[in-house]
């Protein structure tokens, strides 16, 4: 009996050694999976960060000059060749979309009074005058782009992250523009409600159709702005470009829609003596009696065109009818020729291309759209000029420049002449005017971000502002919007 008992001690203190020893190994083994699995990451946090590293990049560009300009503004327009990506350092956020302000304001220094003040604001940027709020249109429709822009605090459609197809010189957040009080404002008409941008229905109503944005360096900054838009949907891919990158295409497959962006800055024929750093060798040489090919053969087969010039006619330049000088503006030192003013070429031009899309009896939609403001103060473009602003503007605030009022009474004019004798051949000829839409959004451009981090190195630099050109996203993605319900609704 006693041999038994001491049997059953020595089972009983091995089982209770083997629990123990069970116990430990458990604890041993959850404490290892646990260290190990805190130093990884989550498998759908490194895919996201694996997707999102291609947009962590930088197009380097060369910089602008303004020391050699003679008149404003230089060929920022043109994107130099593709030149070797630098990766973006790694604490900077390029793809995320900061929530909106609080309570944004137009002007930073103006208030929700000021706010009602825009909107009730009788007068338009010509100085004629709108028609009283509540008053009923003469027409009985709406007129899209008389309005004022309303918070908007859902922000944007899109970001860089969503696009890629976005030049570097408008990419205001990957370029480390600080503020993001701009991106939450939407451009509402007086009068009736403006739908907001359906990238889908867009591309079913343009299947099997194509789109040609024709001008400067503005229409290509509207072209990327589509096509970011539209890259919610299905990202387009470039099935073109010219030798110097100036003019490309685009294809979005799913739907056979092709969109162009084609370079031609001042519709007609020119020869052009700018290197990428926007300074000039020569006066610019102009053919006033033909236009240039790369857009007059291409609209024909477009089923939707937009055309613009404006700007580039303020440069120095020669004209030239029937291969003789009839003409400049800044004219040449020494070469005995008549300073005709831009005007004269600007009014002749225009006339021509007019005239010419007129008797193309062309059966699609085309769309004249006039010069856009800009907003640089104390200077231009050539000579230090910025524009700070980081909420719109109240109306009145900003007033269009002569020079800007002297483009727009050109193209105004021209466009009157040209659609009364449009309906007469078939043309459908349509003036989209945006001045009064962009004018009171001095916040919405680059200015010093228009480079990549341009105060990295040295907090008082001194860079080149652009206060011409539009970051995206932006103001100008509304321009799509207009767009969009006027093709709609005819």
């Amino acid at each position: 009996m006693k041999q038994f008992l001491k049997l059953w001690s020595l089972n009983k203190q091995n089982q209770w050694i083997l629990k123990f020893g069970i116990s430990v190994l458990v604890v041993g083994l959850a404490f290892h999976l646990l260290f190990n699995q805190s130093t990884r990451f989550d498998p759908e946090l490194e895919a996201a960060s694996s997707s999102s590293s291609s947009y962590i990049t930088a197009r380097t560009y060369l910089p602008v000059s303004p020391a050699s300009l003679v008149s404003p503004p230089p060929d920022l327009l043109v994107s130099p060749p593709p030149v070797e990506m630098l990766e973006t350092p790694s604490d900077v956020a390029v793809d995320y979309l900061p929530g909106p302000p609080p309570a944004p304001q137009p002007s930073s220094s103006s208030s929700a009074a000021a706010a009602a003040e825009v909107s009730n604001s009788t007068m338009s940027v010509d100085g004629r005058p709108d028609p009283d709020e509540n008053e009923a249109p003469d027409d009985g429709k709406c007129n899209l782009l008389v309005g004022d822009w309303v918070p908007e605090p859902s922000g944007p459609m899109y970001t860089n992250a969503t696009c890629r197809l976005m030049d570097g010189h408008q990419n205001c957040m990957k370029n480390g523009r600080p503020d993001s009080g701009y991106l939450y404002w939407k451009w509402k008409p007086r009068r009736c409600e403006l739908p907001a941008f359906d990238a889908q229905r867009f591309l079913e109503l343009m299947r099997n159709k194509s789109w040609g944005v024709i001008g400067d360096s503005i229409s290509r900054n509207h072209a990327e702005s589509l096509l970011c838009m539209l890259s919610t949907v299905e990202e387009a891919v470039e099935v073109y470009h010219d030798k110097e990158f100036r003019s490309k295409t685009w294809k979005f497959p799913t739907y056979n829609f092709t969109l162009a962006n084609i370079w031609a800055p001042f519709l007609v024929e020119a020869a052009i003596f700018e290197d990428y750093n926007g300074v000039s060798t020569k006066e610019v040489q102009l053919q006033l009696d033909k236009l240039d090919k790369s857009w007059v053969d291409a609209y024909p087969s477009f089923d939707y065109a937009i055309i613009s010039t404006g700007k580039w006619f303020l440069k120095a330049a020669v004209y030239h009818e029937n291969n003789t000088v009839v003409g400049c503006h800044f004219c040449p030192a020494g070469k005995n020729l008549t300073e005709t003013g831009f005007v004269f070429a600007y009014e002749k031009a225009l006339s021509f291309a007019m005239s010419t899309i007129l008797k193309s009896k062309h059966k699609g939609q085309i769309f004249f759209r006039t010069s856009t403001p800009d907003h640089f103060q104390e200077g231009e473009w050539h000579n230090g000029g910025t524009c700070q602003q980081t909420a719109p503007a109240k109306e009145g605030e900003f007033e269009l420049k002569e020079v800007n009022k002297i483009l727009r009474k050109v193209e105004l004019t021209e466009f009157e002449k040209a659609s009364a004798k449009a309906a007469e051949s078939g043309v459908n000829l349509k003036l989209v005017d945006f001045t009064n839409l962009l004018l009171t959004r001095p916040d919405g451009h680059p200015d010093a971000y228009r480079n990549f981090q341009p105060f990295a190195k040295d907090k008082n630099a001194t860079v080149q502002n652009d206060c011409l050109h539009w970051c995206l996203p932006g103001p100008i993605d509304y321009l799509n919007d207009v767009l969009m319900e006027m093709v709609v609704n005819g």
